[in-house]
């Protein structure tokens, strides 16, 4: 898959930043945000995707990492890949690798598991500014590709001063647009703080991408017009409805159709075929219904039910 992407247009995310609308993204989630998922947002009115995060390290180390974690193709465009890091230079070496097949880069400084901040990745970053600005400084610097975009995604502080002050610094470094994910690290289930996203988009010059919460296109209008973020990022409500961003307020059964053509022609493994289904199904299926579907355990039992049940 990579060698033929070679071949591919590879495109300037900034440009869906200049073009006056609000920029659907689709967010990077752990097992799901994989290729075939991506080429099926991207049929429903995506506009960039992510890849699930990627530990920067292992990725530059091991050939098996590299094959496993990251696949693309020429539709796939455009692309960010997610990297885990805690040093500049390793996270160089990952962008020069991904450089020829992916629009950019994006530093993860919001992920808030336990494995990831006790290694020094994740969430943990939003406290060292200086570490965060001299990554981004030091890709900017070793990339020549201008147009590679350098992105970071976070959670926020209590003391809102200390975010800004973050990125303000990553915006000095060159960084292209910053994701904020509008809860602390402690906050899990707390609602979002969008009064904060708001006040950083109004603190810096670069694009802001707000996150958290976002379940429905009412929702993400909702999101926009309380802090007037240049994008939308979207996680669990993509996996509910794939969808969502072309403006179903649920799974339509032709979305259903498309991941079954998509997931097979991509060669899917059953379990996150399986898992995807499940989400897309959860709102317009029956308890009845559910139970039986959640335990099928074969690729042809699922689409024989399908194929029985809705006609796909």
């Amino acid at each position: 898959d990579i060698r033929e992407t070679k071949e591919c247009q590879l495109k300037d995310p900034m440009d869906l930043f200049h073009s006056g609308q609000v920029v659907k993204v689709c967010a990077p989630m752990v097992r799901y945000s994989k290729l075939a998922f991506r080429t099926l947002v991207r049929k429903y009115s995506c506009d960039l995707c992510y890849t699930p995060m990627i530990v920067a390290a292992d990725f530059v180390r091991s050939a098996k990492a590299r094959d496993s974690e990251f696949t693309t193709n020429k539709g796939d465009h455009p692309l960010i890949v997610q990297f885990a890091a805690k040093e500049a230079q390793v996270l160089c070496d990952a962008a020069r690798i991904v450089c020829p097949f992916a629009d950019g880069i994006d530093l993860n400084c919001g992920c808030p598991q336990r494995w990831a901040i006790s290694e020094g990745y994740g969430a943990c970053l939003i406290n060292k500014p200086e570490l965060v600005k001299d990554m981004v400084r030091h890709v900017r610097s070793q990339i020549d590709n201008p147009k590679f975009s350098v992105s970071i995604k976070i959670r926020i502080h209590e003391d809102l001063k200390r975010t800004v002050d973050l990125c303000q610094k990553a915006e000095a470094a060159g960084v292209s647009w910053i994701t904020v994910h509008g809860r602390s690290i402690e906050e899990r289930h707390q609602p979002v703080h969008y009064d904060a996203i708001k006040i950083i988009k109004q603190s810096m010059s670069i694009p802001i991408v707000a996150n958290g919460d976002i379940k429905t296109l009412k929702d993400a209008e909702n999101v926009h017009r309380l802090t007037e973020a240049d994008g939308i990022m979207v996680a669990r409500g993509l996996l509910a409805n794939p969808a969502m961003f072309a403006g179903y307020e649920e799974t339509p059964f032709q979305c259903i159709q498309d991941w079954v053509d998509i997931a097979l022609e991509h060669g899917t493994p059953f379990t996150c075929f399986h898992h995807h289904l499940m989400y897309m199904m959860e709102r317009i299926t029956s308890k009845q219904e559910k139970k039986v579907f959640n335990v099928l355990s074969s690729t042809s039992a699922v689409l024989d039910y399908l194929n029985d049940h809705y006609g796909v």
